[in-house]
């Protein structure tokens, strides 16, 4: 059976601004420069511990900004946070034919926490203790055993997602209404592109005739 993995941040959810939101209330915590919210686009992919890396000043201690920002942001990821128009329907045409799983480098207790919310039903795993974050390709694995699945497509939105399938063997999918251009998607290798959520479907389709 062939399933469909999805990443969460810049390709069901747009989280940015409550990302944005949460590093700054850190960074004024420890006397740190705010970030833009383009940094911040910038410093999301590779879960929360690069995040935080990225957005202190360079040399200064992130490890305990980590920690207030796991804290504050499990508590404040809903305030401003929203499924891009057009996903809830995507998905819900999809889930007729095809398991579906959401994959991310988020803390696993926050992915299931706006998953819960957002796309109830659907399997949603974040990063743990026991599952690495991508791009290592465990989190896809995992993600197929969960719904059945032998073979998938992945749809992500970064460079991160590119490498991903590639590490777990699957064919992925790059959307362009996310978190990185396309030029930097193409430089990870990415060569399939969905401009628009309402193409979302009619895309994955094809891919799926094309692997029959």
């Amino acid at each position: 059976m062939t399933g469909i993995l999805f990443d969460l941040d810049g390709t069901l959810l747009d989280t940015l601004d409550d990302l944005t939101d949460g590093v700054n209330h850190v960074l004024s915590q420890f006397g740190y420069p705010k970030r833009s919210r383009e940094e911040v686009r910038r410093f999301v992919g590779n879960g929360a511990a690069v995040l935080m890396q990225r957005a202190v000043p360079q040399g200064m201690d992130w490890q305990k900004p980590l920690e207030s920002f796991q804290s504050y942001y499990r508590d404040h990821c809903q305030i401003k946070t929203a499924p891009y128009p057009g996903i809830p329907e995507a998905l819900k045409a999809l889930a007729v034919c095809y398991p579906l799983a959401i994959i991310s480098n988020k803390p696993d207790k926050a992915v299931k926490k706006l998953c819960a919310q957002y796309f109830p039903g659907i399997f949603a795993l974040g990063e743990s203790e026991i599952c690495p974050r991508k791009p290592s390709p465990d989190m896809v694995r995992l993600g197929m055993k969960q719904i059945g699945a032998d073979r998938c497509i992945y749809v992500g939105d970064s460079e991160v997602d590119v490498l991903t399938a590639r590490n777990a063997g699957v064919s992925c999918l790059s959307v362009l209404w996310g978190f990185r251009e396309e030029a930097e998607i193409r430089a990870a290798g990415g060569s399939r592109f969905c401009a628009n959520p309402c193409e979302l479907v009619t895309d994955l389709e094809n891919m799926m005739k094309e692997m029959e």
